[in-house]
Formats: structure tokens, C-alpha cells, sequence
């Protein structure tokens, strides 16, 4: 994390509806400076891990429902050095219980029974499909609010040591697992592609396990519409005794398979007809998904991805996580990018 960034986010493109993850890592360190390793749903459910730069005996834990802040839900716990020391940070998420844990030991459970609101009649209790990140950001702006930067530790020193030999602040990942849990008892399952939303509350019972294909076939499509933009034979001109239009002038995604106007989802001028395109505008989902749910099957380094897009008020689809269980190995990474 370089100054004048606003740090670095990796986050998975894939989601996990009830699982175990862990990540082994080092944080960052220095006033401001805030390392974290979160689960994120689409309507904001979220499960923290967070590293203060000035605290580094010491790991937050939280979450949160739906973003509404509850700043009773964060409890600390105890850690030895988490700059010099890698360290297992480790959530439990199942429909009844949250446990953090640190190299194998459990903190802190959370049971969803307690977290009943009377005034909205719900859960407030992370149960909605999320995200993986894991992240460096510099709390201690001025630009954050007072309150923002004194949880942080203060204002951040960009003449620190750790930015005067490396030129950045940095935390190092070096390894993150998944083992996806089955749908919860009663889940809507009729597929194993994506997870979609059926009402605007977003919680647990909203959820559907579906098949129904997430990939934007232009720039222009979006969660409710995905083939938006894409030409139809009749709009490019193609019908007999009528004059093609300009392919260059259709917004594709670059590189996405049966995207474009061409063969392989090119733009026009490679020699191919539109048989490629024509098969993906439907909307079919790609061959080869995994079941939402199954056995552990062997670690493998990477994620396993299937399409994704959102609603523009309310996700529409979120692409399964495929498999019960992989590995991601990132060797020594510096966060500095952006």
C-alpha cells in the first residue's frame, strides 16, 4: 500500500453460503494502517477479522447485519505478534452458530438465537451468501472521519520504516482455504450455478440455489437484463440482401467466450461467423459446474469460478463457490498494488 492509494482488495469471485475459511498470514503494521480478512455478502452481511497497525497482540473480531453498524458486536482477541508471526485466522459460519478461531482455537461463538431484533423481527446474523476479501487500507486519512482514524490508531506515518525500505506498507498471505457447508435445512434448490435473491429483504429464506447464467454478454447488460446490446441477427444487418453493421461499435466484453459478434467472442474482422456468439446469447450457463454442495474433494491452488453479475437495486446472481474444498496458496504477497 503505497501513499496516495486508497490500498489493495482481493477478494474471491466466487461466494460461500455457510462454510470454513481460513487464511494464514502476516499483517501490516504502523498507526492507520488496518489489515483484514472479512466474508461480504451482497446486502452487506459481513464476518471480520481486522488488524490494527499499532495493536499487533491483538485481532477484531465482528460482524455485521446487513451494514447496520453495532459497534457492541466487536470482541478482541489475544494474538502474538501478527507482523512477525504467521498466524491461522479461522471462521466457522453455519445457519445456527459463528465461531472465530486462531490457530485452531476457538475465541469467540456467536449463536444466531441471540442475535433476535424485536423491532425488525429478524436475525441479525450474517445468513446470506459472501465474498472472501482480504485487504490493506489506510484508515488514518484525514480525509476519514475522527472517529474512523482513532480506531485505526491515528494518523498514518508515511515515513515509516517499513515504507523507507520497501516503499510500501505490506501484509503477506500465504495461504487460504475453503470448505463449502450444504444448504442450509429448507433452502430453495434448483440448481447448483448461481445464488440468486427472490425477495428485497435479503435474508436466509430469500436465497435460491439456481441454474440460471450470470454472464453479461456487453458492457451494457446487467443482473435483470444480460444480454443487453447483444446484436441479434436482425440488428447487425445481417438478414438477406442487407448490409452488416459495424461490429467495432458494439460494447463486448473483451476476451469473454461468445461475448462478441465474431467466433471465440471477438469483434468482427476475424473471418468467423457469429455461431459462437449466437450459442452464448441465451444465457446458458457454462458446462462443467460443480454441485453447491458435496464431499471435500483434494486442495487445489486457485479459485474456481462461476459467472457472477448483480441487480441494480438487489443481487441477482452470485456465482457458487465450485467444490466443497480448495486451496489458495499466495506466496509471500506484498498489498501493494493500486
Amino acid at each position: 500500500m503505497a501513499q496516495g492509494t486508497v490500498g489493495t482488495l482481493l477478494a474471491s469471485t466466487s461466494y460461500v453460503w455457510y462454510g470454513n475459511v481460513k487464511a494464514t498470514l502476516k499483517t501490516s503494521r504502523t498507526a492507520g494502517v488496518v489489515t483484514a480478512f472479512i466474508l461480504l455478502s451482497d446486502v452487506k452481511d459481513e464476518i471480520d477479522f481486522e488488524f490494527i497497525g499499532t495493536d499487533l497482540n491483538d485481532v477484531q473480531s465482528n460482524y455485521y447485519f446487513q451494514g447496520i453498524p453495532n459497534y457492541n458486536n466487536e470482541h478482541n482477541i489475544s494474538v502474538t505478534d501478527t507482523f512477525g508471526t504467521y498466524h491461522t485466522y479461522e471462521v466457522d459460519w453455519t445457519p445456527d452458530t459463528l465461531t472465530w478461531l486462531v490457530d485452531g482455537t476457538a475465541h469467540r461463538t456467536l449463536s444466531r438465537n441471540t442475535t433476535w431484533n424485536a423491532t425488525s423481527n429478524q436475525y441479525h446474523y450474517p445468513q446470506t451468501p459472501a465474498r472472501i476479501q482480504l485487504s490493506l487500507w489506510p484508515a488514518g486519512l484525514n480525509s476519514n472521519g475522527l472517529g474512523t482514524v482513532e480506531w485505526a490508531g491515528g494518523l498514518v506515518n508515511w515515513n515509516s520504516p517499513d515504507v523507507q525500505n520497501a516503499g510500501y506498507f505490506y501484509a503477506m498471505v500465504n495461504e487460504v482455504n475453503v470448505q463449502c457447508y450444504s444448504p442450509p435445512s429448507g433452502a430453495k434448490v434448483s440448481g447448483s450455478t448461481s445464488y440468486i435473491y427472490d425477495n428485497a429483504s435479503g435474508t436466509n429464506d430469500t436465497v435460491e440455489t439456481t441454474d440460471d447464467s450470470t454472464v453479461l454478454k456487453s458492457q451494457l447488460g446487467t443482473g435483470t437484463n444480460m444480454s443487453a446490446a447483444y446484436p441479434s441477427q436482425a440488428a447487425t444487418g445481417t438478414a438477406s440482401g442487407s448490409t452488416p453493421a459495424s461490429t467495432s461499435e458494439i460494447p463486448t466484453i473483451p476476451g469473454l467466450n461468445g461475448a462478441g459478434t465474431g467466433s471465440n467472442g471477438l469483434r468482427g474482422g476475424n473471418g468467423g461467423d457469429s455461431g459462437s456468439a449466437a450459442s452464448g446469447a441465451g444465457g446458458s450457463a457454462p458446462s462443467g459446474t460443480a454441485p453447491v454442495a458435496g464431499s471435500a474433494t483434494t486442495d487445489f491452488h486457485g479459485f474456481a469460478q462461476n459467472p457472477s453479475s448483480s441487480m441494480a437495486s438487489l443481487p441477482k446472481g452470485e456465482r457458487i463457490l465450485q467444490g466443497s474444498l480448495f486451496a489458495v496458496l499466495v506466496a509471500i504477497i506484498g498489498m501493494i498494488a493500486m
